[in-house]
């Protein structure tokens, strides 16, 4: 793991957050979603962009979707990579998650749970999950939806952007009484240590990423919590 250079008034933002309890986040069940970024294989289980702490998501996803479902939530949108295989993308970080492939599935994880048949998958062929999909409309036709819950990965690549796009969106449309928590142990990014004999825009330190981007987060109106008991 690479050495985590966070800012210390960063790490004192970290150490001061709570967790929230699940059931006074959810007090209207028709009016909650779970919206999840890139729970698919090719970022936790196997391809050229799989990581282990992005795996070790998993468990902690799942559980927080069926603990939800338990509540009563009956809405669950999944943002995930089904890149067409000639994407520009694939200029800045190595081929992963093709349409079609076993990496843009959802991870056996979520596709077990007895509920998954209800689950909204929508695909997307960039980090951002509006742009040239079906996200936008799916929350023009559910605006009963007031409390976003956003989990997966990455901190500051597809859960930031997710997460930020709800918050500016309703911020833009004026829509009161939004709100988007983030659990930061449903969160997570990938870690790659600083190569001397690589650019040095290869570095990747997964703590650093994962700490500033909560922060930068908050700062912009999103809840940000220790975890959802």
């Amino acid at each position: 793991m690479t050495e985590d250079h966070t800012p210390p008034f960063i790490g004192d933002w970290l150490g001061a957050l709570q967790p929230q309890s699940l059931n006074d986040l959810v007090v209207d069940p028709a009016a909650t979603a779970i919206f999840s970024a890139d729970m698919i294989n090719g970022f936790l289980h196997f391809g050229s962009l799989a990581s282990p702490r992005v795996r070790a998501l998993a468990e902690p996803v799942a559980s927080l979707c069926q603990r939800a479902w338990d509540l009563g939530v009956r809405q669950f949108v999944l943002l995930q990579d089904s890149h067409h295989p000639d994407t520009p993308e694939f200029e800045t970080y190595p081929s992963h998650c093709e349409e079609d492939s076993d990496e843009s599935h959802t991870i056996p994880e979520l596709a077990s749970l007895p509920f998954a048949n209800i689950f909204t998958v929508i695909e997307k062929n960039s980090l951002n999950p509006a742009i040239a999909t079906g996200f936008d409309h799916w929350l023009d036709t559910n605006r009963q939806v007031a409390t976003a819950i956003v989990v997966g990965d990455c901190t500051d690549l597809c859960t930031h952007q997710l997460a930020m796009h709800l918050r500016m969106r309703a911020n833009a449309l004026n829509i009161k009484d939004f709100t988007v928590t983030v659990p930061a142990n449903a969160v997570d990014t990938f870690d790659i240590p600083l190569d001397p004999e690589s650019p040095a825009t290869s570095a990747h330190p997964g703590d650093f990423f994962h700490n500033v981007f909560l922060y930068h987060m908050a700062q912009n109106g999103i809840r940000v919590v220790t975890e959802l008991t």
